[in-house]
């Protein structure tokens, strides 16, 4: 695909515009669904244990890469982000999360207060959301209405 950008540049430009003008992510994506083991230990005979990857087609990560771009330059141009959200941000990533815990836990304890941290296992957290009620806060909490509240419902 690099080799033939040149020419092919001006129809995944079109193709991608359409998508997001419409609010459609094109359906005719075909993926290769690799099932990989959720946590080490869990029984390999139950389905459950389970999260599917999608390999999608190189198009179409290509529009999911420019619309999270996008998505993210609004978040953070219109102030929508957590101050403390590390996940996806640029300069952030687990160390400073850590760092800001073990600074507030530090500033506690000099301060004479008690210091308690509860620790949550989120790793397959994901997994678990509702998309119905994700596409709802992205509509009540973030303002996305319109074309393109519907790229992401449909």
């Amino acid at each position: 695909m690099k080799q033939i950008a040149g020419e092919l540049g001006p129809f995944l430009t079109e193709l991608f515009n359409r998508s997001m003008r419409s609010g459609h992510f094109p359906r005719r994506s075909e993926a290769f669904i690799t099932p990989v083991v959720k946590k080490p230990g869990l029984d390999l005979a139950d389905i459950g244990s389970y999260r599917p990857i999608f390999n999608l087609s190189v198009i179409s990560k290509l529009l999911e890469r420019i619309v999270a771009k996008q998505m993210t330059g609004y978040l953070q141009s219109a102030d929508l982000l957590p101050q403390l959200q590390s996940g996806f941000r640029s300069g952030h990533s687990t160390e400073t999360a850590v760092l800001r815990v073990l600074s507030d836990i530090m500033a506690a304890v000099d301060g004479g207060d008690v210091a308690a941290l509860v620790l949550l296992d989120l790793s397959a957290a994901f997994d678990t959301v509702d998309h119905n009620i994700l596409c709802r806060r992205l509509k009540t909490s973030f303002g996305l209405t319109g074309s393109v509240l519907r790229w992401f419902t449909t």
